[in-house]
Parts: C-alpha cells; structure tokens; sequence
C-alpha cells in the first residue's frame, strides 16, 4: 500500500513538474517567435542551409544520404540527420517555414525533462530525480534554446536518451545496453558533430569505475564504442565518396578553431579573425578575388579550405600551450556562469521570464501577470544558487557513491573539454547543462535529507521532556 501510495505521489509530482515546462517554454516560445527574423536571437542563416537541403529532400532533387555531385558543399557542412528531421516536420505539418518547426519542437522539449528525470533517478534515487526535473522545467537556458528552431535541442534529447542507456548499462552490466548508449550518441552525430568523441568518454569511465573484471567492463566500453561505430559510418562514406576525403560527419572543424582564436584578446598578433563573414573576407582577400566574385564559407574548395583553417589554428595553439589553456578555462567558466552578463561570443544562458516582456500590455496586470512575474523570480534566484549546488552537488555524489558520480560527471567533462578547444557557444553544451541539473538535484535532496534529520534531533530533546 506505501508503494502504491509512494507511485501515486510522485506521478502527480510528475505531472505537476510537466505543466510548469510547458507553462514556461510556452511563454519562452512565445518570446523567440516574435523574434524569428532577427540574427542575435534565431541563428537564421544556419537554419536557412539546412531548410534548402530539406525542401530539395521533399521535392526530390536531392538524395536523403548520397550526394551525386560533389559540387553540392551546402549538403555536407551540417549532417544529414536535422534536414531530414524538419523535411518530417514540414511534410506532417503541411508548412515548410521555421515556426512549424518551432511548434513542434517546443512542446517536445517541453517533454524532455523526463529524461532528466530518468537519468536522476537511474542514477541516485527518485528524489533528486524529481528534483533535477523541477530545475529542468524552470531552467531558463534550456527553455531559450528548447523553443529556437534549430538542431541544438533535438541532438541534446538524443544524447540524454544515450546517458539514461549508459547509467542503465552500468547499473546491470549489460552489454545490450551499452550497445544501445553508443547507437544512439551515433545518432546525436547525424543532427550535430558535437558529441563525435563522446562515447570516447564513456568507455573511458565504464573502463573505470565499474566493480567488474577486466573483461567485463571491456566488453561495456567495446559495445559503446561498436554502436557509435556503427551509425556514424555512412556519413562518413558517403563524405569520403562525395568528396575523396576524411570529412568525419560534417565540416566546420577548422571554422571553430580559427574563429575560436580570433575571438581572443590576441587575434590580431596571430592575424586571426571571428565571424563567419571575416573569414570569408578574409580568405577573399588573400586570393585576390574581387567583392562580386561568388565565394562563400565553403566554396569552392570548402574540405581544403577548412583543413587549412585547422592548420593554422594548430600551429597557433601548439607555439602558445599555456596561453591557450587560459583560453579554454575562460570558455568553461563562460557556460558556466550562470548569473552572469550575456557573452558575444558564449550567447545567451537564457532570459527570466516578466510580463514586460512577454505579455502585451493590456495582460501586464493582474492573476497572469503575477504567475508569469513570480516564475520569473524563482528563474533568476536559480540562476545564483545554480553554480553553488552543482559543486555541492558533486561532493554528495562522490561521497555516497563515486562509481556512478563519475560515470554521470564523464559528460559534462567531455562538453567541457572538447568544447572549450575551439569557438564554443552555450547551445552546443545543451546535454552538459541538463546532466548539471541532475547534479544540482543532489544537492537539493541531501541538503532536504540533512535538514530532516537535524529538525528530528532537535524535536527528540523536547519530546523527552514532555515525557
């Protein structure tokens, strides 16, 4: 009956959590789409790639994988798996426009909390899942970019889904699992290239920390590694066809590299430039070729320009390693204050929500008004706290349990690092910031534990008296 009793409580909590993500990327959504045509909120010009490559896909005059004309750059600079996705959107929807996309992608994201949920409670208990959740559906950064029409949220749900099947996996020392961990960061890679060594993480931590012989634990990490193996191979053949060269699942590598050092205090010493049309201009500039002459970021000759990008933003970093570990430490810090002013180069860690800012000014006063304004508040005292309990968070963790600790920790480890080598912005780290969260609900539910237990011993003393 206490197990029934316990179901019931925390589904209703469940779905008390799920009504507060709606409410709040409902009001987000409503922010970002009055906002759609403009480039510091919506990254239009990336979308509009990826629209072109999925209206081909609709009309038939492009192949879903194999590109037949190498000539057809646009196709392989993003993966082929977000243009299929809004090609489904498009066609289920009947309108090939960015707000169709975004309709659907809200509501999904709105969802997605029970992912975190599932990872919490995987992990540790129903508590600080439940309590990672309610963060997740307050969270004013993942709200910002959960409603944007853009490929960041749908590859941050399928690398979730990928860590739920890695704590699983490490839970019952399950193979299967740990296949399934590796398929499905495979498929994150088909949306974004992101989390292309991120499995790499993984088997490292299965290697480990799993209480297990050898072999097992090397079977857990060989699966990991098989299933990522396994669903990245075809982008990269049809790449290596398409343009007889190892381009993994898309180009930019060399992009985010030069312009990662050309947004540092030091660009002009390494004549380094930030902003994709500096690169252009730039590299334009270098060839001799008039302002008229049709010339973009990728072509012509997109894999080789950007290899030389690499080149020379390698050769940069390997002449200053010191210098440039400050760099990378100053990026993690940039996606990890959480209270603090936007970056022009970081982007946004989401905005509180306000009536001003959301309603029009006839709905400005009032019950609606007030729902909207108190959420807001607890948005912004999230924002301070949010740094304090991740730390705390990642004490309580290793203390009852550092296996697990370390194995949940291995994904923000590899957004961190990874990320910070090159230009990094908040959006890329999406599953990082979720996976903190659950961090975060550690912390909420020890401190609760803690506070439970010292108000006992303060009441035992009284009831001794009274006795």
């Amino acid at each position: 009956m206490n197990k029934a009793l316990s179901f019931k409580r925390c589904l209703l909590i469940l779905l008390a959590i799920s009504a507060l993500s709606f409410a709040v990327r409902g009001l987000t959504m409503r922010f970002i789409r009055d906002r759609l045509t403009d480039r510091g909120w919506f990254q239009s010009g990336s979308y509009a790639i990826v629209d072109r490559t999925a209206q081909s896909i609709l009309d038939g005059k492009s192949s879903i994988l194999w590109m037949d004309d190498p000539s057809q750059i646009e196709s392989a600079i993003y993966p082929p798996g977000y243009p299929l996705w809004i090609a489904f959107i498009y066609k289920v929807t009947g309108e090939r426009s960015a707000a169709a996309v975004q309709r659907v992608q809200w509501i999904l994201d709105a969802l997605s909390l029970l992912l975190v949920v599932g990872i919490g409670m995987s992990a540790f208990n129903w508590r600080v899942g439940l309590w990672a959740g309610l963060l997740a559906a307050l969270s004013p950064l993942l709200a910002l970019y959960g409603v944007a029409p853009g490929a960041d949220a749908p590859t941050s749900w399928i690398v979730l889904v990928g860590v739920w099947c890695l704590v699983i996996s490490a839970k019952r020392q399950c193979w299967r699992w740990a296949l399934a961990a590796g398929l499905i960061a495979g498929t994150s890679c088909w949306f974004r290239a992101n989390a292309m060594l991120l499995v790499f993480f993984w088997a490292l931590a299965l290697l480990l920390v799993i209480k297990s012989d050898v072999r097992r634990r090397s079977l857990l990490a060989g699966s990991a590694v098989l299933g990522m193996v396994l669903v990245v191979t075809p982008i990269i053949v049809r790449n290596a066809k398409a343009f007889q060269a190892f381009v993994p699942t898309g180009l930019g590598l060399g992009t985010n590299l030069w312009e990662g050092i050309g947004e540092t205090e030091r660009a002009a010493e390494f004549g380094a430039v930030y902003g994709d049309d500096a690169v252009v201009e730039q590299e334009r500039a270098a060839r001799g070729l008039p302002a008229d002459a049709p010339f973009g970021l990728y072509s012509p000759d997109g894999v080789q320009r950007d290899r030389e990008r690499t080149r020379k933003a390698i050769h940069v970093i390997a002449s200053h390693p010191l210098w440039y570990l400050k760099v990378m430490a100053r990026r993690m810090w940039g996606t990890l204050n959480f209270a603090g002013e936007p970056s022009p180069f970081y982007g946004y860690l989401g905005i509180n929500l306000t009536s001003k800012r959301l309603l029009p000014p006839d709905r400005q006063t009032g019950i609606l008004a007030l729902v909207v304004n108190v959420l807001g508040m607890a948005q912004s005292v999230m924002r301070h706290v949010l740094l304090f309990l991740v730390i705390l968070g990642l004490w309580f963790a290793f203390k009852s349990d550092w296996r697990m600790a370390s194995l949940v920790i291995s994904t923000p480890l590899y957004y961190l690092s990874a990320g910070s080598a090159m230009h990094m912005e908040i959006r890329y780290g999406l599953p990082m910031q979720a996976i903190l969260l659950v961090i975060a609900g550690v912390a909420i539910s020890e401190l609760l534990s803690l506070a439970n237990i010292l108000r006992h011993k303060l009441a035992a003393p009284a009831s001794h008296l009274e006795h």
